[in-house]
């Protein structure tokens, strides 16, 4: 089976794509449907900051379109505060907070290390180990939401496929072998960031999840036509080996950054309803 490639940005509230990417006069709370018709995910990123609440999942899946897909970020107080240390009920509280009123939209969880945190076994193994895998691991864990939670449990599964995760380690005691072989033994992906630091495209899982950094040569430039066309080179084999694929510009010219991940839809042949 072939797999599925979904192209996009991280977020989609940004005032300097307002007259570039969005079209003038486009009223903000159309931003999102508009997003949707020309990208294939958008990983959102206020849950880094705090818990969302199962009405904005819900309006968010409303706004997209059919086939579209979001990641989450997981939250600084698992990665940044708690670094990934006891934090079942931290976990527990985040995953009833209404994901899973994304339904059908619902992709991956993706979880950002801070630079500073450096790869404890222990820690990471027992993490991996807490993530829930299947919609019954998911509904088990978020049922032990405590009252800390300002919003009623939302353990409704209807329409939610997989659930997979994504972990993007940014230290470097994290290159070790080891650590891949840990997160292919719990189906985790290693973020592939493409920075001239860290060019890496290792696979630990059964799909892809990137977060374009780069382009790895280094230079201040962004993505170019050829850096396109070989990440189209590389995502084309892995959804052909059977791999899904997520793929998000999230580089500091986040001004091209929707320009980017059309460009690479394009270039891998996807055409959305709208184009």
């Amino acid at each position: 089976m072939v797999g599925i490639a979904r192209t996009g940005t991280a977020g989609w509230v940004y005032e300097p794509w307002r007259g570039v990417f969005f079209p003038e006069g486009l009223v903000q709370k159309k931003e999102l449907a508009y997003a949707s018709s020309r990208l294939g995910t958008i990983e959102i990123n206020a849950t880094f900051r705090a818990n969302q609440k199962p009405e904005s999942f819900a309006k968010w899946a409303g706004e997209a379109r059919t086939g579209f897909v979001f990641s989450i970020k997981g939250p600084q107080l698992v990665t940044h505060i708690k670094r990934l240390k006891n934090c079942e009920q931290e976990l527990a509280n985040f995953f009833a907070s209404g994901p899973l009123a994304l339904g059908a939209k619902l992709g991956p969880f993706v979880w950002q290390l801070p630079p500073n945190t450096s790869y404890n076994r222990d820690v990471l193994s027992a993490f991996l180990a807490l993530l829930p895998k299947t919609t019954a691991d998911y509904v088990a864990l978020a049922g032990k939401a405590d009252e800390r939670l300002k919003s009623t449990p939302y353990l409704a599964t209807n329409g939610v496929g997989a659930i997979r995760h994504a972990i993007e380690m940014r230290n470097a005691s994290f290159d070790v072998p080891e650590v891949n072989a840990l997160l292919a033994e719990h189906n985790v992906a290693r973020v592939i960031a493409d920075t001239a630091e860290n060019p890496a495209r290792a696979l630990t899982a059964d799909f892809a999840y990137c977060r374009l950094q780069g382009p790895a040569r280094g230079d201040a430039e962004g993505y170019k036509a050829a850096d396109i066309a070989d990440w189209a080179g590389t995502v084309k084999a892995w959804t052909d080996a059977g791999k899904d694929v997520f793929a998000y510009f999230v580089h500091e010219d986040k001004l091209h950054a929707p320009a980017n991940a059309i460009a690479l839809r394009q270039a891998l042949g996807i055409a959305l309803p709208d184009d």
